[in-house]
């Protein structure tokens, strides 16, 4: 018995919304007497427009970038890599479930003088900002309740800041969310330049899976119209998972003339969700389930295989699997370790290394976690 395409889709895509309807969906609950919790400050631009009957950013688009800043609790009583929240019905508990201990929105110059202020504070003598792009079928409270988790368990420093672009957040949404990544891609590059405007010495980007089509398209925005010295502000860039066609990416990685170093891409061959994109768009492979090397090999990236660390479907291994995140997160701060010299990131690594004319692929390898310490 043979399958067509369409029906091969229906299946596939039948299976993942499975899965993901078994999984209570984010919502953004304030709880300004939240106790136990570890608080997160994440600065917020988003391109979501205010839904006027939750009065919280919803899924639809916005012309202009609005602002806010968020202060997440991070509950105790978790496993490292999980984002716990209560059911549809449920009492949300800060000791067990992310919350928010504050949200205020706020006018631009507001933002401008509060995002300022963080990054030339004493917490954070390099001025460093981290901005996290959130990826396909996620809601607004996902994604801060994701980048809250990332930042605690993988120890980012720096100011964390928050792109959240109108995602329909429905697994169904797959071609709304594409269109809705390519309208912003704008947003993205007024934000940054924000940032950098606030004081941002150096800016890493962190983008997972569509979040990886919002971040390039705006990359070869800043290209085209010559704006290198906002490009040349950039620390780091950080595909997780990105659901990008390969060549569409060699043609915004070629605009860029060279890309930002260093450009780490984080992957794997068993990417479930990967795997359903690619049949929705005819291609073999997407750049996240990459497995030709020689694809890229023109261009400067390191390709990091976490397929041994597959956990729900291996599409966010970086933030789900706690076997990886005490390895990266045991190699010290990660927006240093991504902006140290190539040969010394590698090394610090366990797995297989090969390197194709430019490009470097890095398959990690299982390591034994004992405690905080991480065995190779």
């Amino acid at each position: 018995m043979s399958f067509d395409p369409t029906r091969r889709f229906l299946i596939l895509s039948g299976s993942a919304l499975t899965l993901t309807a078994c999984a209570p969906r984010g919502r953004l609950t304030v709880l300004p007497n939240a106790q136990g919790g570890t608080i997160v400050p994440i600065f917020v631009g988003t391109t979501r427009a205010v839904d006027p009957e939750t009065d919280q950013f919803g899924a639809t688009a916005s012309e202009q970038v609005l602002f806010g800043r968020y202060d997440i609790s991070v509950p105790p009583d978790r496993e490292t890599g999980d984002v716990p929240v209560p059911r549809k019905n449920g009492t949300p508990d800060p000791l067990r479930h992310f919350v928010a201990k504050a949200a205020t929105r706020m006018p631009e110059d507001l933002f401008d003088a509060n995002l300022s202020a963080a990054l030339r504070g004493a917490d954070n003598p390099g001025r460093e900002a981290v901005i996290f792009i959130h990826g396909f079928n996620t809601n607004f409270a996902e994604g801060l309740y994701r980048l809250a988790q990332l930042s605690y368990d993988l120890k980012f420093s720096g100011t964390i800041i928050h792109y959240s672009w109108p995602s329909n957040a429905n697994p169904l949404g797959y071609v709304h969310d594409r269109d809705a990544a390519t309208f912003a891609r704008d947003g993205l590059e007024t934000l940054i330049g924000q940032v950098a405007r606030s004081g941002a010495r150096k800016i890493y980007l962190v983008a997972h899976s569509m979040g990886g089509a919002v971040t390039m398209e705006a990359l070869r925005n800043m290209a085209l119209r010559g704006n290198q010295s906002l490009i040349d502000r950039l620390g780091a860039v950080v595909l997780i998972s990105p659901d990008l066609d390969v060549d569409v990416f060699r043609g915004q990685a070629h605009a860029l003339g060279q890309l930002p170093q260093p450009f780490i891409i984080f992957g794997s061959r068993r990417d479930f969700a990967l795997k359903v994109s690619s049949t929705l768009t005819g291609e073999p492979e997407r750049l996240g389930n990459l497995t030709d090397l020689t694809k890229v090999s023109d261009l400067e990236v390191t390709f990091f295989d976490t397929s041994n660390f597959n956990v729900d479907g291996g599409h966010f291994n970086v933030g789900n699997s706690p076997t990886l995140i005490a390895l990266l997160s045991g190699i010290g701060s990660v927006d240093q370790a991504l902006a140290d010299d190539q040969r010394m990131r590698v090394g610090l690594l366990p797995g297989a290394i090969i390197t194709v004319r430019k490009a470097t692929g890095v398959f990690l390898a299982p390591v034994a976690v004992i405690g905080a310490e991480v065995t190779r």
